[in-house]
């Protein structure tokens, strides 16, 4: 499996951010697209178990197969196995075929920047303030071009999702796995949304 070289950052700005990437260079790849993803799991979760869960990406120019494996919350902790796949639906029903359920449904957007081998991506999730992920070939160019950014370090988290959704509210990694539809055109549950974080 590779491993993924990435941090988030909270709370960012994308107006200002666009135009702190383009004034040091960096290229837009793809503007802002709505993406859907499932993410998926044996009954018994014999995935989230170890770490791990299978997703679903239809990213908007091209759909994914991923498996992830969360090692540990840290900038080298998450490993991954990427594939294309030709059919968002088809690709969902081989998967219950051989006994992997749905998790949790998920609608985002997402807007990706390149600069000198790095990714930069402008993410929006429901329910959260956006956050912007920096995945670079080594540590080192993932923390300069942090620091290109005016992005603190020390503020940076690693791993999927979850964090930004803990950050956000007084919850739980399991908890944040009860959620099993993340839409921007459904509220939070009541039972979430009494726990943000003030």
């Amino acid at each position: 499996m590779q491993t993924e070289i990435e941090a988030k950052f909270l709370d960012i700005d994308h107006a200002q951010m666009r135009q702190k990437l383009k004034k040091i260079g960096a290229t837009c790849q793809q503007p802002m697209i709505t993406m859907k993803r499932v993410n998926l799991d044996f009954a018994d979760k014999a995935l989230e178990n170890k770490g791990g869960w299978l997703r679903i990406r239809d990213n908007g120019n091209k759909i994914t197969l991923t498996y992830k494996q969360l090692e540990s919350w840290s900038l080298h902790g998450v490993k991954e196995i990427e594939t294309t796949v030709g059919d968002y639906a088809a690709a969902e029903q081989i998967m219950n075929a051989i006994g992997l359920v749905a998790k949790a449904y998920q609608i985002t957007r997402r807007e990706t920047w390149e600069y000198n081998g790095c990714e930069v991506v402008l993410d929006e999730w429901p329910w959260i303030k956006p956050l912007l992920e920096i995945e670079g070939p080594s540590e080192n160019d993932v923390k300069e071009l942090a620091a290109k950014l005016g992005l603190t370090w020390k503020e940076a988290l690693f791993g999927s999702v979850e964090p930004a959704y803990m950050a956000e509210f007084n919850i739980t990694e399991k908890e944040f796995y009860e959620l099993k539809d993340i839409s921007f055109d459904s509220k939070p549950p009541k039972w979430l949304e009494e726990r943000r974080r003030k």
